[in-house]
């Protein structure tokens, strides 16, 4: 059975490849070689082999390339939306607050013009009254000069009985007299009293006006303030998600950074709208918040330059190798792979510790952050920065190369926090993720 099997694999490797002989002919002597179909099939099978490798490496590599390139881009995008978006916030913060701002001074004018009205209209209600008192009192006056007119009267009539018309005359005279003196004060009393409920008049209608106003301001700066405390809400939280997402406690962080720049006035002050030593309104505590949210968001700015969320490279590049362990060892950084001389730059601001050949890194950079971070830059071709030069994020600190225990043109690009290895994909998720 195994040889009747073999005649016929036989028969059909000679139906398909048919013994051939290659000839070799010296000066002297003339020599052949004998291919048989074996042989033939054998080399055929290796040749489509090799040929169908390589179109599957090659279809790999390409795709692995345009993965890369579409990732470079995409993180490059997200860089970018990233940026422009806190430079719209601030732009939207700066103009919010300064309508607060406005408003609120609106709203103490309007508050101060109120108080001025009112203590006119007090002032008025007190001289009203006095004027009531003087007309009281010349009133009273001028019943008592009735009575003693009539008094008089009836004194002139007896008087003039007894003939003495002369002393009557002048007496009717000067009881005329203090008569017309008080009709005047009178007059001139009713007519000041009425003024004065004019003008009271007045100050209420105005006083209403005032109040009216300061309800629409009160609205106006609500609705202010509700649109800040929307554009903080949805500002921040990323941000808070972003720092807890690479570990880092957001508080401390804060702190941290607010200790940096004690003693400079701080970003923003606390507004205190009260010059009476009351206690702040519900406008100054809302804006007080909205004031703390501000400053939570412009330490927020100051910490991710200070911490490593960019990637090393600008350019398209490829994932070689993740952080994790290899081989039973511990790769302690992820490598992105690209052409010689691909630029490499800074992923924080920080100070340059090392800047030069370190065993298996080749040539190498260590930058020290805040927050005990630090990032390593490892198999340079050549370094461009220097020992204890501060370097901000995005700054060119050298060229990719393939020095040291190196197997191809690569970065190898290290995250540390206290000094153990952490990984760097941690950080830059955690800003992609978000933006």
């Amino acid at each position: 059975m195994r040889t009747r099997f073999a005649i016929r694999t036989h028969a059909l490797l000679e139906r398909r490849f048919p013994e051939r002989r290659l000839f070799l002919r010296s000066d002297t002597d003339t020599r052949f070689i004998r291919l048989k179909s074996g042989t033939q099939a054998i080399v055929f099978a290796g040749g489509t082999l090799l040929i169908g490798w390589t179109i599957v490496a090659t279809a790999i590599l390409l795709m692995d390339s345009i993965g890369a390139g579409n990732f470079r881009e995409q993180a490059k995008r997200d860089q970018q939306t990233y940026q422009q978006r806190l430079n719209d916030l601030s732009r939207e913060r700066d103009v919010r607050a300064a309508e607060a701002l406005t408003a609120q001074d609106r709203f103490n004018t309007a508050l101060e013009q109120v108080s001025i009205m009112q203590s006119q209209l007090l002032d008025s209600e007190t001289r009203r009254n006095e004027m009531e008192t003087g007309i009281e009192v010349v009133q009273a006056t001028l019943r008592d000069t009735m009575k003693k007119r009539a008094e008089l009267t009836k004194k002139m009539a007896a008087l003039q009985a007894d003939g003495a018309t002369e002393l009557a005359s002048e007496m009717s005279e000067e009881t005329d007299s203090t008569m017309d003196f008080l009709a005047d004060a009178l007059a001139r009393t009713a007519a000041e009293r009425d003024q004065v409920v004019a003008d009271a008049q007045d100050a209420i209608v105005r006083a209403d006006e005032m109040a009216s106003e300061i309800r629409l301001m009160e609205e106006k700066n609500d609705t202010i303030f509700r649109q800040l405390e929307e554009a903080m809400t949805v500002s921040v939280k990323p941000l808070d998600k972003m720092f807890t997402a690479a570990g880092m406690d957001p508080d401390r962080i804060l702190k941290e950074v607010r200790r940096g720049y004690s003693g400079q006035g701080g970003p923003l002050i606390p507004m205190s709208l009260s010059t009476r030593g009351m206690a702040p309104s519900a406008d100054a505590e809302r804006a007080n918040r909205i004031l703390g949210e501000m400053d939570r968001l412009n330490l927020y700015r100051i910490a991710a330059q200070k911490a490593p969320f960019a990637t090393p490279l600008k350019d398209a590049f490829r994932f070689t190798s993740g952080f994790g362990y290899r081989w039973g060892r511990l790769h302690a950084g992820t490598d992105f792979a690209a052409p010689q001389g691909t630029p490499i730059y800074a992923t924080a601001d920080g100070v340059v510790t090392y800047a030069g050949w370190m065993s298996g890194y080749g040539r190498l950079v260590k930058i020290q952050h805040e927050f005990g971070i630090e990032t390593r830059y490892a198999h340079q071709s050549k370094i461009r920065v220097k020992v204890g030069q501060r370097v901000s994020r995005g700054e060119r600190i050298g060229d990719m190369g393939n020095t040291g225990r190196s197997t191809g043109t690569h970065l190898h690009y290290e995250v540390r926090v206290g000094g153990e290895a952490v990984n760097p994909m941690i950080y830059i998720k955690a800003a992609n993720d978000v933006f």
